[in-house]
């Protein structure tokens, strides 16, 4: 079943929780820090909940809690379809950037401590490998340490090296060969992953348009990759093969399908649809083939897997690389089902944890 956000913007808290079916939410507040941050735990049945710390500034407490919501949601998918026995977890840190110490991240690490390994914290947007050095300070429950403390590092690298196998794998489903060279890509976003996907998508000869929130960052990245910048809201209307969303998500809303010229979306941003019930089938409609989110952009959740289990940061690049074939699996299952790629690959998830939920039933 695919789920959006409550319809009544007056839905109370455990409406919101029992409408994506989480198991747990936790409110982090400290008056001397200045702390505020929401743990979101969506499903344990395959393992602890693992997922990034994100810190944004958010416009209200209850725009907060709707996105951590769906991150954590998503985490959950997104370890299952990998085969991981992970669960599905995300936190948000209200506030801003500029605001970011030493102290407000070690006071987080004791509230995730709390938790008692249930969730597994990790680096996410406007957080770093030195931030999660702080919050390792304080728990052991964290993940995406520097490589100099036995931590796999920055799992971007990763992330976009999946990005880059679930878009070709779309493109060859989409104009029937997954080479990029000479294809028209439109990055929006260009952080840690969205400049690791630039690297790859400039080797293959693709021809580059991209946009940043931070403007000197986009002309940066332009310059640096031989594209063209433009600006935030120009993006939709690119003449381009390929949108790659790789920054917050709902850009594919009703706002701007229309306006999409693309061939394939295939992004690393998570939930990409505003709503996945109308933009999903909506797209199909359209004849663009979209690449699930959650599953072309696991490959930074399997690096920090990798690094908790013990695994090689190779044997972690191997898994990712199949990312490619898991792609093309599921848009061909969508087309079987005559459904949309996100409904597929949900269920696809949903499966996997309902067999494991039989064997650990008899535990």
């Amino acid at each position: 079943m695919v789920l959006d956000a409550p319809t009544q913007a007056s839905a109370s808290i455990f409406e919101q929780v029992a409408e994506f079916q989480h198991e747990q939410v936790v409110y982090c507040h400290d008056h001397e820090t200045g702390l505020k941050a929401i743990i979101g735990i969506h499903n344990t049945v395959l393992g602890p909940a693992l997922g990034g710390t994100r810190l944004w500034h958010y416009a209200t407490e209850a725009e907060a809690l709707h996105d951590v919501l769906r991150l954590s949601r998503g985490m959950t998918y997104k370890a299952a379809i990998s085969g991981l026995n992970l669960g599905g977890g995300k936190a948000v840190i209200i506030g801003d950037i500029k605001n970011k110490n030493e102290a407000l991240l070690r006071k987080f690490g004791r509230f995730v401590n709390n938790l008692n390994g249930k969730y597994i914290t990790a680096e996410d947007v406007n957080m770093t490998t030195k931030d999660m050095e702080y919050i390792r300070m304080e728990t052991k429950h964290v993940a995406g340490l520097p490589e100099s403390m036995g931590g796999s590092g920055d799992p971007s690298p990763v992330t976009a090296f999946g990005t880059y196998m679930g878009m070709k794998a779309a493109a060859k489903k989409a104009f029937g060969s997954d080479s990029l060279a000479g294809k028209r890509v439109a990055v929006q976003g260009v952080g840690h992953v969205g400049t690791y996907l630039l690297e790859y998508l400039q080797k293959e000869g693709a021809d580059l348009v991209l946009t940043d929130y931070y403007e000197e960052r986009a002309y940066a990245a332009a310059s640096r990759f031989g594209a063209r910048a433009v600006g935030l809201d120009e993006i939709y209307d690119q003449d381009v093969d390929i949108y790659a969303p790789c920054a917050l998500g709902a850009t594919i809303n009703d706002d701007t399908i229309g306006r999409l010229k693309c061939r394939v979306i295939a992004g690393s941003a998570n939930n990409q649809l505003e709503n996945e019930n109308e933009h999903g089938p909506e797209l199909v409609r359209r004849g663009i083939v979209y690449a699930p989110d959650f599953l072309i952009n696991a490959g930074g959740l399997i690096n920090v897997y990798a690094e908790i289990t013990g695994s090689s940061r190779e044997g972690a690049l191997t898994q990712t690389e199949k990312i490619y074939d898991y792609t093309l699996q599921v848009l061909d299952k969508a087309e079987q089902e005559n459904s949309h790629p996100q409904a597929a690959a949900i269920r696809q998830a949903q499966e996997r944890i309902a067999a494991v939920g039989k064997v650990k039933s008899t535990y």
